[in-house]
């Protein structure tokens, strides 16, 4: 699933896991909670919240350290994740192993490096991720949480093979590219974003709309139109093969 945003998000997601349970009966679900705190970042008590709702893993980006109440946390909690390319001295890592029903799936948290600040080249911090991870997962989720559309992309394809799919977050908006790749590896630029799409990108449009015209300093709160879902599902049977991948856009139930 997408970029959680603010407590409109958070109660979306919640809301939706046991329709989406019984409709796709998923192995695994896997979270990008980088808005999930007021639209900025992420703090223990709701990622263990996610985690107590049967989140698998929690993947994080920009907004990681934005509540210093969180930097324990990404230590001491081995299913949450930053980004691995930020620097070693940084609270948390970038990498886990989740097993369930006798597989076992690693998930690897990225950054993109074009206009975002990752203390480390994102392909180089690939490779080592998977140099280290050999051997311990059968299946290998990649969240790049990148602005630019080409750098997702060209990492769909340097991973192409190697993992079973590689998912870009950020951008709040789902793409339409999703497809695997000729090595097997299930791609999408965007999976979108869990949280109100009747805003700007998770924003109060009206507050939105005013810092673009005035392009003057606004504070931003979160929209509380319109809420949905936005994820994607990925088959996969072989290991670090995928057959599928379909995008996820669902409205909480009333």
């Amino acid at each position: 699933m997408g970029d959680v945003v603010g407590g409109l998000g958070r109660r979306t997601l919640l809301a939706c896991l046991p329709l989406l349970r019984e409709r796709y009966e998923p192995t695994f679900v896997v979270v990008n909670g980088e808005n999930a705190a007021g639209g900025l970042g992420i703090t223990p008590k709701i990622a263990d919240q996610l985690l107590a709702a049967g989140v698998d893993a929690i993947t994080l980006g920009n907004h990681t350290y934005k509540h210093r109440e969180v930097y324990g946390y990404l230590d001491e909690q081995p299913r949450i994740l930053r980004p691995a390319n930020f620097l070693r001295s940084q609270p948390g890592h970038g990498s886990c192993v989740v097993e369930r029903d006798g597989v076992r799936l690693g998930v690897i948290n990225l950054s993109g490096n074009l206009y975002l600040q990752a203390g480390r080249p994102a392909f180089a911090e690939a490779d080592a991720e998977l140099a280290a991870m050999r051997g311990r997962a059968d299946h290998v989720l990649v969240d790049l949480h990148a602005e630019a559309t080409s750098e997702k992309v060209g990492m769909g394809w340097y991973l192409d093979g190697r993992v079973t799919a590689v998912v870009g977050t950020h951008t709040h908006v789902p793409t339409a590219d999703a497809r695997v790749l000729p090595g097997g590896t299930a791609y999408v630029t965007d999976v979108g974003m869990t949280g109100p799409r009747g805003g700007v990108i998770g924003v109060r449009r009206d507050q939105a709309l005013e810092a673009l015209v005035t392009q003057m300093p606004v504070r931003f709160e979160t929209s509380d139109e319109d809420p949905w879902l936005m994820g994607v599902l990925i088959g996969a049977q072989e290991p670090m093969r995928a057959t599928g991948i379909e995008p996820i856009l669902m409205r909480p139930p009333q």
